[in-house]
């Protein structure tokens, strides 16, 4: 799979433009709800006392294993599951490559009352005033598509309008990009450009995330082992999707790993 997220970047920004002319930024920041919107802080479920740090995903399909639900299942039964034990809710919103809509990130904050991270392809301030109207209370900012000014700026806007930030990176270079106005570092498990995922990489960044950003591993994470050995090493968050939504029943799945843990 050659450069998977330069295909998604350019799918993105395609995507967009239609949508920026008929609802700009300064539209959304004047609708009502857009400040009536009660955001949630994913940093203090994170660090809260007996928290599992789980970020539970629903996502229904991937670039690299396709379908793992159709657009038939309900958001319901899964975020509701997520919304007993979870420490947040990741919700992947792009269409074209992982399956995903508005209406599920929609769904998830008026059925659960835990921090809701929008999961997808930041590029352009005109999504993250379309992430505050439509419920999250986090955004996701990708190292790897973005320059260290675009995700000060991106984060710095966040910010100003009561939104929490993840950048996420794969490598220690892109720690580079971190800054003041980024509220946590996601590490990524998974190389965008080859879909391959290998959990070594959250540990060789250990100790290497700036003091006072909580830890975020990202990816590749399948058992109760993977947690433990993470949280030593000083992780504070373990975003999962893949191993709950490729079960029967997501939820379940959830509940069950829960238990072990």
């Amino acid at each position: 799979m050659d450069n998977v997220l330069e295909t998604i970047v350019a799918a993105k920004r395609k995507e967009i433009e239609p949508f920026k002319v008929r609802s700009p930024v300064e539209r959304f920041e004047k609708d009502g709800f857009f400040w009536q919107i009660r955001t949630r802080s994913m940093v203090q479920s994170l660090l809260m006392p007996g928290s599992t740090g789980i970020i539970a995903e629903f996502k229904r399909k991937s670039p690299s294993k396709g379908w793992f639900k159709t657009k038939d299942l309900e958001v319901e039964p899964v975020v509701t599951a997520y919304n007993k034990a979870a420490a947040g809710i990741s919700v992947l919103t792009d269409s074209e490559f992982f399956g995903g809509d508005l209406d599920d990130l929609i769904q998830t904050k008026v059925l659960t009352d835990i921090p809701v991270l929008r999961k997808d392809f930041i590029i352009d301030k005109w999504q993250i005033a379309e992430s505050k109207a439509f419920g999250a209370d986090v955004i996701l900012l990708i190292a790897a598509c973005l320059t260290p000014a675009e995700v000060k700026e991106f984060a710095g806007y966040a910010q100003s309008i009561g939104l929490e930030s993840i950048l996420e990176v794969h490598n220690e270079k892109e720690l580079g990009h971190c800054c003041d106005e980024v509220s946590m570092v996601g590490v990524n498990n998974r190389n965008l450009k080859t879909f391959e995922v290998d959990i070594n990489t959250s540990l060789e960044l250990t100790g290497k995330i700036p003091v006072g950003k909580p830890a975020i591993a990202e990816s590749g994470i399948s058992s109760v082992e993977s947690i433990v050995t993470l949280k030593n090493a000083g992780f504070k968050g373990f975003l999962i999707g893949e191993n709950f939504m490729k079960e029967e029943q997501p939820g379940k799945a959830f509940e069950e790993f829960v238990k072990t843990l």
